[in-house]
């Protein structure tokens, strides 16, 4: 990428690029394409291919529209170096940030979706997201009559579930949050049909039923990661109950949110302490 951005817009200067990160790796979380998106700002920031858009006093900005389709291009070429054939999905949420509709290879942004509160549980389940792609086409051809009204099923609750989200933030309401732990409950068990399921998985969820709360999968499945929703007026007690007893399951789980804002330049001063012992050991 490096080589590629110094030859069309100039050369890059010469820097150190230091990575941090908290995203596991191999967990179907997309760390390569949050890897792919910050390394092509980063170069085309560098080079002077695009602005520089923190200001003198901001602790954080973004680039332009225009900009950050030139980094989702660059992005999506990083994707293919390291996946061969991927569908853009990830580095294009890892640039704007929010959610998207992917189907049939569009991308459509979601324009008003609210933060939603989830945990984030790693299995620790190691998965070939290409054996399972394999598994689940075996199954369709082998049972069309049965699958693909399950396929037309999923499509339908990733419908209805585009609609609570856009319906949210105008009209924040107690009832949204019910309709969408319904349909975190009917995807998974139809991802369990589908051969994407795991044992694993299985148990995450029956752990957090236990706390009244409610989980899938995320990712291509056969293990990876799980997420719970979270309700705004959850109980802390009961998440931390939750996280305490997925974690006696040799889980690692963290606490987050889905739906924040995508790339983003920030200054030294906003950086997380981490971050910033990370950076000053490199």
């Amino acid at each position: 990428m490096c080589l590629a951005i110094s030859a069309k817009y100039g050369d890059v200067p010469s820097v150190d690029i230091v990575v941090w990160s908290e995203l596991p790796t191999g967990a179907g979380l997309g760390s390569s394409a949050a890897y792919a998106v910050c390394l092509a700002a980063a170069l085309l920031t560098a080079c002077g291919a695009i602005s520089c858009p923190l200001k003198e006093g901001e602790s954080t900005a973004r680039w332009t529209e225009e900009e950050l389709t030139l980094i989702n291009s660059w992005a999506f070429q990083g994707e293919r170096v390291i996946h061969g054939n991927p569908s853009g999905v990830d580095n294009a949420v890892g640039t704007w940030g929010g959610a998207l509709r992917y189907r049939s290879g569009v991308r459509t942004p979601l324009k008003r979706v609210p933060m939603l509160r989830i945990l984030l549980t790693n299995t620790k389940v190691p998965r070939s997201t290409k054996v399972l792609v394999a598994g689940v086409k075996e199954k369709i051809l082998k049972f069309p009559a049965i699958m693909n009204p399950v396929l037309d099923s999923i499509d339908a609750i990733s419908q209805e579930c585009q609609s609570v989200l856009e319906a949210m933030p105008a009209n924040p309401s107690p009832e949204h949050y019910p309709v969408l732990e319904e349909l975190f409950d009917i995807n998974q068990h139809h991802l369990n049909v589908m051969g994407v399921g795991h044992p694993s998985l299985d148990r995450l969820c029956r752990v957090t039923a236990s706390h009244g709360l409610h989980s899938k999968l995320t990712g291509a499945g056969g293990g990876g990661c799980g997420i719970t929703l979270l309700r705004p007026d959850a109980s802390p007690l009961v998440v931390e109950a939750a996280k305490r007893d997925l974690c006696a399951c040799g889980f690692e789980c963290w606490e987050t949110n889905i739906g924040a804002a995508g790339v983003t330049l920030h200054s030294a001063s906003a950086l997380d302490a981490r971050v910033l012992h990370a950076l000053s050991e490199s």
